[in-house]
Formats: C-alpha cells, sequence, structure tokens
C-alpha cells in the first residue's frame, strides 16, 4: 500500500474505528478478516495487512453458487500470500439448495467463519459492511414495515453463531473503498449479482445513485441511532425478565399488563421462545422477529390467543405462556 500522508490518515482512522468496538491491542488473538474478493472487503484486507501486520488471517467462503467464485477464492489466496497474511478458502460440506437461497447462503457463510474463528482462536470476525449498505438497509426494512430492530439495521458488533463479529467500515463510503484498492493495486471483482434488478438491495442501490437528497451519511446515522435505542430497549427487557417474569419448566408469567406495548412486545417474545425451547415445541416456525400483534391484542382485551404452538392468556394483569395442547384430529 502506499505511504502517502493519505493512505497514512486512512490507515489511523481504519485503527480508531475498530478500536471503538475492540481493542486490538488488548491481546495477541488474531483478527479473520472476511474477505469475499469484492473492492468493500478487499480495501478492509488493504487497511487491516498495513495497520496489523502478523496479527490478521483472511477466509474467503465459497457458496458453491457460483462457478466463478472459486477463481475469486484464488485471486484473495493469491494476494494474500503476497501480503504474507495466512489464507482460509471455506466451502459448506452440503450444497445450499431451496428456497431463501440468500438466507441460506448467509447463515452457512457465518457458521463457516466462526468454526474458522475458533479454529485459529480469533477474537473476531470483521466483515466490511459500509454506511452504504447500511443506507441501503434501512431503507429496505423501512418499506417492509419494520420496527425498531430491524430500522436499527447492520449492527457494529454483533455476535453470530456464537462468534464476535465487528464491522468497523460502518462510517466509510462505498466509493473511498473503491479508491483505496485502485490506489494499492489490489485485485478485486465486482459481484455480477450487485448489479441484478431482481434482488431488492439492488434496486434500493438504484434508488439513492439517483436521488442525492437521500443522503446517504443520514441514513446510516439514523440507523446507529436506532441501533443505540434499540441496545438500551434490550438492556430494559432484560432487566424487566429478570425482576417480572417467573419459569416454570415449559410455564412462563409475566407481570406486564401495566408496561408500554413495545416492552410488552419483547417480553412476549421472549415469553413464547422460551416456552418453546423448554417444550420442545418446533413447529410451527417461529422467529424473534415474528409478528405478534392479534396475540398482545387479545391479551390487552383480557382474551386468550395462541401462537407458534405457545397459548398465552391474562388474570390479574400477569400474562401466562405454555404450550398449547394439541389439537384433536378425526
Amino acid at each position: 500500500m502506499a505511504t502517502d500522508a493519505t493512505a497514512d490518515d486512512q490507515i489511523a482512522r481504519f485503527v480508531a474505528d475498530l478500536t471503538l468496538l475492540h481493542d486490538p491491542h488488548a491481546d495477541a488473538a488474531p483478527l479473520l478478516l472476511a474477505v469475499s474478493g469484492g473492492p468493500d472487503s478487499m480495501a478492509m484486507l488493504t487497511l487491516a495487512a498495513a495497520a496489523f501486520p502478523g496479527r490478521i488471517a483472511v477466509a474467503t467462503v465459497d457458496h458453491g453458487l457460483r462457478p466463478e467464485a472459486a477463481d475469486e477464492v484464488r485471486m484473495v489466496a493469491h494476494h494474500c500470500a503476497q501480503l504474507g497474511v495466512s489464507h482460509h478458502a471455506l466451502r459448506p460440506e452440503t450444497p445450499i439448495a431451496g428456497a431463501s437461497i440468500q438466507s441460506q447462503a448467509r447463515d452457512v457463510r457465518y457458521a463457516l467463519l466462526a468454526a474458522q474463528a475458533r479454529a485459529i482462536g480469533a477474537a473476531a470476525i470483521l466483515t466490511a459492511h459500509h454506511a452504504d449498505d447500511q443506507a441501503e438497509t434501512f431503507l429496505m426494512r423501512a418499506a417492509r414495515g419494520a420496527g425498531l430492530s430491524g430500522l436499527s439495521g447492520v449492527r457494529a458488533r454483533t455476535v453470530i453463531a456464537d462468534a464476535v463479529v465487528l464491522r468497523p467500515l460502518l462510517d466509510w463510503r462505498r466509493a473511498e473503498l473503491r479508491r483505496i484498492v485502485r490506489r494499492a493495486e489490489a485485485p478485486f471483482v465486482d459481484d455480477p449479482a450487485n448489479h441484478d434488478p431482481r434482488h431488492d438491495r439492488t434496486r434500493f442501490r438504484q434508488l439513492l445513485d439517483g436521488h442525492e437528497w437521500l443522503g446517504v451519511a443520514q441514513l446510516a446515522r439514523a440507523a446507529a441511532q436506532l441501533a443505540e435505542a434499540d441496545t438500551d430497549l434490550r438492556a430494559t427487557v432484560d432487566w424487566l425478565w429478570q425482576d417480572r417474569a417467573q419459569i416454570d419448566g415449559d410455564n412462563v408469567r409475566i407481570q406486564a399488563a401495566d408496561l408500554p406495548r413495545e416492552l410488552g412486545r419483547r417480553l412476549a417474545r421472549r415469553a413464547i421462545g422460551t416456552v418453546r425451547t423448554a417444550a420442545g415445541i418446533e413447529s410451527p416456525a417461529w422467529s424473534e422477529g415474528s409478528n405478534i400483534e392479534k396475540l398482545l391484542e387479545a391479551l390487552s382485551q383480557g382474551s386468550r390467543a395462541t401462537q407458534a404452538g405457545v397459548i398465552a392468556s391474562v388474570r390479574s394483569g400477569v400474562w401466562r405462556f405454555r404450550p398449547a395442547p394439541p389439537r384433536k384430529t378425526g
């Protein structure tokens, strides 16, 4: 990488942004960079290799969905060899197929990265999500009517597949990352899926590109502020759960009738998940983002409701959640 003042400033900025999320000097554990070969992740590799020589490793995932992905893995591996950085090529043992391919690929990717991080004793996984990604995610989720958690967008620090995941580039723009790889003369590839209008993200990217009044930095900042509010709410719910929830096997009781709706919503979701886990309920499907508005309405009116195999009822201001009885057949 060039050593002009601009490059030095960018390296210092990268170190500062990462340090806000994780102190890279706290121990000798390496950092595992998720590098696909695109300009964003190659820019992150360029910055990290200059900032932390001997302290990083790289992993590239070939999901087995595109034949050209194997060449991209080799390109990243070759560049890592030139930088003196260890590289790990990862591929799922079982082919990804069926519905929700992109969602499946994400889950597989993070599972592989987490396993590799554990194998090398890495302190965290770094991904190259940036401000443009954040703005696109914000708009996509707003268009779907997402709540606070969804609008919080991509988290700067999170845990996925039991591994710490850091996104130190969330304040960086896509264009400046591309300039970094060009100045460093680092190779990169543009994923054709990024220009495929069949994908929601591509359409929102085109919307942002075509309307300068939709400020990427401002949208990313709004997502960050919502993420902070969501974190505070999660802490409040944790406290309320400890203070107001009583768990007896696969039964949960919560003193929740006097709480604001959002706090009640989050406690109810946690109760449903707790009951399902305790009772071994696997069907019907359930997720933390499931819509439970009808259930909340029923509880507010003193009625009972069933969702995801769990029956909820209310008595004297106490919400009770327990496994729903099996349906009669015949």
